[in-house]
């Protein structure tokens, strides 16, 4: 009978513990009012996983106590000396979990979302010393309980979860719908030089350095040795749909809009949320099925997008595969989706979805003929081994997606162009671990490192011959921009062991701890060296400001002037006017 009143107080515990993790992600999502349908599904997807998760885990705790010790342990049904102790570790953990999101999740939340979660996590961590100073009161003086004793833990326990509820407030809704792209007439500026973007995903200039200085990657070289360049801070969660959409506005998640690359809905519930709390394994949910997911589209924009903005001004442009671009939305010159892939041969790219305008239908088409090619094959004649169960798909689609480009720009001429090559974090992510294996110990076999070790390099040289290309085409006066939205690091050993647990692919690179990007500039008007380190929302500001385009106010990102000649800058100050996104009146 005493295991039973052991298993009844771990079970009340683990309620609690899903009743912190549920405040957790109604913090992170403002637009979730807390008495709804929506909370209440949350609280009953997170019990049914964490909840049981942490019983068990409690009840193990007290097992192995009960074994260990001489004196028969048998709590009551509800031991209040018990779910001190169980409480207070819960609460614990809760505010350490909240101080950590609101570190990590900052640029994802509005000031004032950020203000009250910042309340809220004090408040869970005053709960927690609270609770426990209860328990210590209970063990010094006995294993008795009281009714006193009793009404404090229920006082405790109740501001625990009640305080961080009241600082959190009211539902918030979210921002109104996205700015609308027929903005009044504006000046056309004065005829610009070419700006080419070229934007990586998951690269690192630490990996690149040393193979560049060895002439292994030459075109980084010529980046290196005669261009600017700079670490770019990247933001969290580090995934390509948010980074690239702060990259593409100036402005953090918080104001532009796109705050993850998903939307999560709960079990049985119809309404989305936009973050799953970090440092939980939150995301576990998604694997096995507990929680769906959806990918965002272009309508998820709060804000209007660098090419948007271009446009008011005269600037013609030309996107290919970055992240929010489906549907396509017109412009002035092209848009091949990240997702033309994706709709191949089906009624989205048919309909004109994916591609923008319609008369490049037909030449992106051809660009993707042969991408039903045997899986393995990657870009630049790299061939993943046999023998890894790898799925490479997404870094195949880069070649295609470079035909794409260079057809749409000899169709349609234009003076800003951006190109994303994805498959570098995807080939990061599966083979980090055999080109640095210093950096995961002394179990990789040499075999594996023969077998493997080459992929990683082999992938940058397809991409340094892409960079060289970009650098030929130049003519006096344009700029070519590389961008790392973010890098890349080892995989940490809980992460692995987690994978191998859930049997996902086992992963040895990851962003996860949002590693740093980088920006490299070239062109004749371009200064050369090092740089005080960016963040990736000044990508867009610089941009404008380098075509003669004001800047607005609101951007969170500011214009690295400094990558440029002083003969440049003096002779073209750095403008401002309030905002690029008014409405339509």
């Amino acid at each position: 009978m005493r295991f039973l009143r052991m298993l009844s107080n771990a079970c009340i515990a683990g309620a609690l513990g899903a009743a912190y993790l549920t405040i957790l992600v109604l913090q992170l999502n403002p637009q979730v009012a807390l008495a709804s349908r929506t909370s209440a599904h949350w609280y009953v997807t997170i019990a049914a996983l964490y909840g049981v998760a942490l019983a068990f885990a409690f009840y193990g705790l007290m097992l192995l106590r009960a074994f260990l010790t001489v004196e028969i342990f048998s709590p009551a049904w509800v031991s209040v000396r018990l779910l001190a102790w169980l409480s207070s570790a819960a609460a614990a953990a809760a505010a350490a979990l909240m101080w950590l999101n609101l570190r990590g999740l900052s640029a994802a939340l509005p000031d004032v979302v950020a203000h009250r979660f910042e309340v809220g996590a004090a408040a869970t961590t005053i709960a927690a010393v609270v609770l426990c100073a209860l328990a210590v009161a209970h063990y010094s003086f006995g294993r008795r309980g009281s009714r006193v004793g009793a009404a404090l833990l229920g006082i405790a326990l109740t501001a625990s979860l009640a305080l961080p509820l009241a600082a959190r407030g009211k539902r918030m809704p979210q921002s109104g719908e996205p700015s609308s792209s027929a903005l009044p007439a504006v000046a056309v500026v004065e005829p610009s030089p070419h700006v080419r973007l070229v934007l990586l995903d998951g690269a690192s200039l630490d990996y690149i350095w040393p193979r560049a200085a060895e002439g292994r990657l030459p075109n980084f070289g010529r980046l290196l040795d005669g261009g600017a360049s700079m670490d770019l801070a990247t933001i969290r969660p580090t995934q390509p749909d948010p980074v690239w959409a702060a990259a593409a506005t100036g402005m953090y998640p918080a104001k532009n809009g796109v705050r993850s690359a998903m939307s999560y809905f709960a079990l049985g519930d119809d309404k989305a949320i936009d973050l799953l709390p970090d440092y939980c394994f939150s995301h576990t949910l998604v694997r096995l099925g507990v929680v769906r997911d959806v990918r965002k589209t272009s309508a998820a924009w709060r804000v209007r997008p660098l090419w948007s903005v271009l446009n008011d001004y005269g600037i013609s442009t030309g996107i290919v595969r970055w992240p929010l671009t489906f549907p396509t939305q017109p412009v002035n010159g092209f848009i091949v989706s990240d997702r033309f892939h994706e709709v191949l041969g089906s009624m989205p790219e048919a309909d004109g979805r994916a591609v923008y305008p319609g008369t490049l239908q037909d030449r992106a088409h051809e660009a993707f003929a042969g991408a039903d090619a045997v899986p393995a094959t990657l870009p630049g004649g790299v061939t993943v081994p046999p023998g890894l169960n790898a799925d490479v798909t997404s870094a195949r689609w880069d070649q295609y997606y470079a035909r794409a480009f260079r057809s749409a720009l000899r169709e349609q001429p234009v003076q800003f162009s951006a190109i994303r090559y994805q498959g570098l974090d995807t080939v990061g992510h599966l083979f980090l671990r055999y080109a640095q294996p210093q950096a995961f110990g002394p179990d990789i076999p040499d075999e594996a490192q023969e077998k493997y070790g080459s992929v990683l390099d082999r992938y940058y040289g397809y991409i340094d011959a892409e960079i060289g290309a970009a650098i030929d085409a130049l003519a006096p006066g344009d700029l070519l921009l590389v961008v790392s939205g973010f890098g890349m690091q080892p995989v940490g050993p809980i992460a692995r062991a987690a994978n191998r647990l859930l049997r996902e692919p086992d992963a040895s690179g990851a962003h996860d701890r949002a590693p740093d990007g980088f920006l490299l500039a070239y062109g004749s008007d371009v200064e050369r060296g090092k740089r005080q380190r960016g963040s990736i929302v000044d990508l867009a500001p610089t941009v404008l400001y380098f075509m003669g385009v004001p800047i607005g106010r609101d951007m969170d990102g500011y214009t690295r002037a400094d990558l440029f000649t002083r003969r440049f800058t003096a002779e073209r100050p750095i403008t401002f006017i309030p905002t690029h996104n008014r409405k339509e009146p």
